[in-house]
C-alpha cells in the first residue's frame, strides 16, 4: 500500500468517522491509538479492506506519511493535545503539519500555533461541528491557524465537508492562530442559544397551553417546512414523536437536568473580555446551571409561591405568536454571535469572512439552517455591517415579529412560565434601539462613590470629568475604563 495521505490520531466515534468519510473520499489514512487494541479491531474489522494503514507506534504513522506529514489529533482538549505535540515535534520536519480536530479552547491554539511554527512545524486548530453523523457523511469545518498550511489541507477538508447548493463546501480558512477555534466556540455558544430558545417554545406549549408532546410535534414539524427550517427544529420534532416501550412519549420521562462541556460558558467569557452584550447565550448557559439543581428546585416549588399558568384565548393564534417570537430571539442571538466575532477580529488582528462563516455553518454542523443563507447575504451586501438587526431583512422581520414577542414574554411572565431566553432578547433588541439608556445615572452614582468621571452630553466624547457631590470628596478622580 502506498503511504498514507494524511494521519489521524485517536480512534475514538469522531476519530473513527473522520477516517472512513476520509477513505471514502479517495484518501488513504493512516491511524494510531495510545490503545493499541483499538488500532488492530478497527483496522481488522470496520476498516478491513479499505485504504487505511494501521500504526501501532507514533513512528510507524509518521513512517507512513506523505510529505508535507498531515498528522490530526482527534484526542480530548487540554492536556493530551499538548502531549501528543510534544511526541510528534522530534518526529516530524521542517513544513509538516499537525491538526487539532477536537474542542480546544481559542488561546492554547492560539499558544499551539506560535509553539509549533517556532519549531518549523505548521500548525492548524480546526473546529468539527456535526456530531458522528457529520464526521462520517460531512461535517462543518472551521480551520485556523498557520496559514502557509491551508493549501495542504483544503483539498482534504473540502472534500470531505458537508456541501451546500452548488456543491459549496462548508469549510474554508477562518484565520491565523485561534481564528478556527474561536469561530467554533460561538458556533457552540449559539448551539446552546438555539436549543434554550426551542425548549422555552416547548415549555409554553406544555405548560402554558397544555399541549401533548403529539400536538407537539405536529407544530414542530409545520415549523420547519418555513423559515425556521433547521437541524434542531427538525430534531425536536423527531424526539416529541418518539415513543417509549409503553407508548408513552420518551421525552417526558427524561429528567429535566442538562448537562454542558463549557464551549458555551467560554463564549459567555469571551464575551465579557470584549465588552460584548452576548445576553441571550449567557441565559443559556445559566438556564442549564440552574436545571442542575434539579433536588433544590423541587424543594423550592413546594414552598415558593407564583401564579399558576392558565390560558384563555386562540390557542392557534398563540402558537403562532411563539413562532415570531422563537425566530426575533434566534436573530439576537445570531447578531450577538456575530457582534462578538467582531470585536475579537479586532482584538486578535484575524480577518474573519463573516459571509464564509455563515456559509460554513449552512450545512453539516449542528446550527445549519436556511435562515443562514439570509446572514450570507447580509455579510455580502454589507461586509462592513455593525449588526445583524440592522440589515434590511432582518429589521423587517423582527418588526413584523414585535407585536407577537411582546405577547408571548408578557404571557410567560404574568403566568410564572421561565423564558429567559426569550425575554433577554427582546430586553436587547430594546436596548440596542434605545437612543438614551439610563447609563448617565449609573456614571453619575459611579463618580459619586468612587470617583470614576463621566462625560457630558453638551462635551465633545473623550473629556471626562468629576464633580464633588457631598463637598466633601475633593477634586481627585480616579483612572477610567470605558469598555
Amino acid at each position: 500500500m502506498s503511504k498514507a495521505d494524511i494521519g489521524l490520531i485517536g480512534l475514538a466515534v469522531m476519530g473513527e468517522n473522520l477516517v472512513m468519510n476520509m477513505e471514502s473520499h479517495g484518501f488513504t489514512v493512516a491511524v494510531y491509538n495510545r490503545t493499541s487494541e483499538k488500532v488492530r479491531s478497527f483496522v481488522e474489522g470496520r476498516a478491513k479492506g479499505k485504504n487505511i494503514i494501521g500504526a501501532f507506534t507514533l513512528e510507524e504513522l509518521v513512517a507512513n506519511l506523505k510529505k508535507p506529514r498531515r498528522v490530526m489529533l482527534m484526542v480530548k482538549a487540554g492536556n493530551p493535545v499538548d502531549d501528543f505535540i510534544e511526541k510528534l515535534i522530534p518526529l516530524l520536519e521542517d513544513g509538516d503539519i499537525i491538526i487539532d480536530g477536537g474542542n480546544s479552547h481559542f488561546p492554547d491554539t492560539a499558544r499551539r500555533t506560535a509553539y509549533v511554527e517556532s519549531k518549523g512545524l505548521f500548525y492548524i486548530g480546526t473546529g468539527v461541528s456535526g456530531g458522528e453523523e457529520g464526521a462520517l457523511k460531512g461535517p462543518s469545518m472551521m480551520p485556523g491557524g498557520s496559514p502557509a498550511a491551508w493549501p495542504h489541507v483544503k483539498p482534504i477538508f473540502q472534500s470531505i465537508c458537508a456541501k451546500v447548493e452548488g456543491g459549496v463546501p462548508c469549510c474554508d480558512w477562518v484565520g491565523e492562530a485561534g481564528a478556527g477555534h474561536f469561530v467554533k466556540m460561538v458556533h457552540n455558544g449559539i448551539e446552546y442559544g438555539d436549543m434554550q430558545l426551542i425548549c422555552e417554545a416547548y415549555q409554553l406549549m406544555r405548560d402554558y397551553l397544555g399541549m401533548s408532546a403529539d400536538e407537539m410535534h405536529e407544530v414542530f414539524a409545520e415549523w420547519n417546512n418555513a423559515e425556521l427550517d433547521s437541524y434542531l427544529v427538525e430534531i425536536t420534532r423527531d424526539i416529541l414523536k418518539y415513543k417509549d416501550e409503553d407508548g408513552s412519549a420518551l421525552v417526558d420521562k427524561i429528567l429535566d437536568t442538562a448537562g454542558q462541556k463549557g464551549t458555551g460558558k467560554w463564549t459567555a467569557i469571551a464575551a465579557l473580555d470584549e465588552g460584548v452584550g452576548l445576553t441571550l447565550i449567557g441565559e443559556a448557559v445559566f438556564s442549564r446551571c440552574l436545571s442542575a439543581i434539579k433536588e433544590e428546585r423541587v424543594e423550592a416549588s413546594k414552598i415558593l409561591k407564583g401564579p399558576k399558568p392558565s390560558f384563555k384565548g386562540d390557542k392557534k393564534a398563540f402558537i403562532d405568536d411563539i413562532r415570531k417570537a422563537l425566530f426575533a430571539s434566534k436573530i439576537v442571538s445570531y447578531a450577538q454571535g456575530y457582534t462578538l466575532m467582531s470585536a475579537a477580529a479586532k482584538t486578535y488582528g484575524w480577518n474573519l469572512n463573516y459571509g464564509g462563516i455563515a456559509l460554513m455553518w449552512r450545512g453539516g454542523c449542528i446550527i445549519r439552517s436556511v435562515f443562514l443563507g439570509k446572514i450570507k447575504e447580509a455579510f455580502d451586501n454589507n461586509p462592513n455591517l455593525k449588526n445583524l438587526l440592522l440589515d434590511p431583512y432582518f429589521e423587517e422581520i423582527v418588526a413584523a415579529s414585535n407585536e407577537s414577542w411582546r405577547r408571548v414574554c408578557a404571557a410567560a411572565l404574568t403566568n410564572g412560565i421561565p423564558v429567559p431566553a426569550f425575554t433577554t432578547a427582546l430586553c436587547y433588541y430594546d436596548g440596542y434601539r434605545c437612543g438614551r439608556l439610563p447609563a448617565n445615572l449609573l456614571q453619575a452614582q459611579r463618580d459619586y462613590f468612587g470617583a470614576h468621571t463621566y462625560e457630558r452630553t453638551d462635551k465633545p466624547r473623550g473629556e471626562f470629568f468629576h464633580t464633588n457631590w457631598t463637598g466633601q470628596g475633593g477634586n481627585t478622580s480616579a483612572s477610567t475604563y470605558v469598555v
